[in-house]
């Protein structure tokens, strides 16, 4: 049986981890963890504890380092800007495969065609230590509050593209386009980006790319760039 895995922000003082009242609950209530019992916790910060419960208890249960491991993380910069959704289920749902896939930045896009603005931040990042805890990795990606159009295209990647769906000369397939370099990809809201917010991308020196030929759900769309920046 696998090691149980654990996300704390918690910084160990003198050897030992005060775990929150949710994970404490969890480790003691739900697995019956007892004193002794092994487990890994990550601060999602690159940093794996091996550990053993010191003390179990409902509400704050305490853990002992046994082991430090600190996780490089990823060579190149990664990350997404993709529009809110007016389905917020659809979104939460992006956020969860692309912390799986080890994306390093989400940054919630909010753009002219953008319907909803209102955003749970705790909720999201709840999701994305879930997923981060079930792909075992020791990096959470960065998570922003929503960011207006205009303030994305003032952000600096070693690479920056715009992914839209309006016939214009120059435009490439994105898995073309990846290099082992850090990339930012724009993802728009249900019927694409304006036109005038494609034209000032191009003027700030983004790159317009495609995702395939076929006209995808923005979820989806975030997720395949994702996939391309991370896996290709």
């Amino acid at each position: 049986m696998s090691v149980p895995f654990f996300y704390s922000a918690e910084k160990p003082a003198e050897g030992l981890i005060h775990l929150d009242e949710d994970t404490s609950r969890h480790i003691s209530q739900v697995l019956r963890m007892s004193t002794g019992d092994r487990l890994r916790v990550t601060d999602g910060k690159g940093h794996l504890y091996d550990a053993v419960v010191s003390s179990a208890h409902k509400k704050h249960t305490v853990v002992a380092i046994q082991h430090l491991q600190q996780i490089a993380p990823a060579s190149r910069q990664t990350a997404i800007a993709i529009s809110l959704l007016k389905n917020s289920a659809r979104f939460e749902w992006f956020i969860e495969k692309a912390t799986e896939l080890g994306i390093g930045s989400i940054f919630p896009l909010l753009c002219e065609r953008t319907e909803k603005q209102k955003f749970r931040y705790e909720r999201m990042h709840g999701i994305m230590v879930s997923a981060m805890l079930q792909s075992q990795q020791a990096w959470l990606p960065n998570l922003s509050e929503p960011v207006k159009f205009a303030d994305a295209l003032e952000f600096k990647f070693p690479h920056q593209f715009i992914a839209h769906c309006e016939t214009r000369e120059g435009k490439q397939p994105l898995s073309k386009a990846v290099t082992d370099q850090g990339a930012l990809v724009l993802i728009g809201p249900e019927g694409d980006f304006s036109s005038s917010e494609i034209d000032q991308a191009l003027k700030a020196g983004f790159i317009p790319v495609s995702l395939g030929n076929t006209r995808l759900r923005t979820e989806t769309a975030g997720l395949l760039a994702a996939a391309m920046l991370t896996h290709f």
